[in-house]
């Protein structure tokens, strides 16, 4: 399962899907907690935290391919981190994204309608 940052693949044909999210909650410890507050108060990277965001993004970014493999995507587009945060000692992230499914050489890509006002050049 693939994920891209990118809203097209050049080269390849695919038909979009679905818009696909995931989201992840993980909880610090209490003394986890004790310890960034200790740094809180008198400065420096909070370390413990940082690599509690960066499992969550992780962990997020695993349950969007699960969720595009069990739709029966090949992958996702245009994928996007939404703010991922710490509060009261837990880290919230969202990811979202399009499904895609890539055709084959000889299949038929039906245009996806887009809204005139997205396409209309701006003086």
């Amino acid at each position: 399962m693939q994920i891209y940052t990118v809203e097209t693949l050049s080269g390849r044909r695919i038909k979009e899907g679905e818009l696909l999210h995931a989201s992840i909650v993980l909880a610090a410890n209490l003394l986890r907690d004790a310890r960034e507050a200790v740094t809180n108060a008198v400065g420096g990277k909070m370390l413990r935290y940082e690599r509690l965001l960066d499992r969550a993004n992780s962990d997020a970014l695993e349950l969007l391919k699960e969720k595009a493999a069990a739709a029966g995507y090949d992958g996702v587009l245009a994928v996007r981190i939404s703010n991922p945060f710490m509060v009261q000692g837990s880290a919230a992230v969202t990811v979202y994204g399009t499904g895609f499914t890539f055709l084959s050489d000889d299949a038929v890509a039906v245009p996806v309608p887009h809204d005139e006002a997205s396409t209309t050049p701006r003086d």
